[in-house]
């Protein structure tokens, strides 16, 4: 599979997130609204080591497709860890910094939709 347009990408990384049974997933539409990327990809986790197995999903499955990290953050800690994708990023957290940063606050423009995997 190709992965042609930033939305697939967004869909593909969320299921990555699904497989590893984060919780809360959301894909943020940033197009228009965001000068450096075009989709958010926010999810929670149960703990750090949790947060570090979605992450290593991410990255393995986007890779199989050909698709490489471009930057990663915060894997050690592993309290927010950050991919990017160029046009998505994806922000993987344990539940108390997903709530304190409130990315979805701080982006309240853009559209939001719930991913279901």
């Amino acid at each position: 599979m190709m992965i042609d347009n930033d939305s697939k990408l967004a869909e593909l990384m969320a299921k990555a997130a699904s497989d590893k049974k984060a919780h809360d997933i959301i894909i943020m539409d940033l197009a228009g609204i965001s000068p450096v990327t075009d989709y958010f990809i926010i999810c929670s986790a149960n703990s750090t080591i949790q947060v570090q197995a979605i992450a290593d999903n991410v990255e393995e499955q986007l890779a199989a497709q050909g698709v490489k990290v471009l930057h990663r953050e915060g894997y050690r800690e592993a309290r927010w860890v950050l991919l990017d994708y160029g046009n998505c990023v994806a922000h993987i957290f344990v539940e108390e910094d997903r709530q304190f940063y409130n990315l979805e606050r701080l982006w309240g423009d853009a559209k939001q939709v719930s991913y279901q995997g």
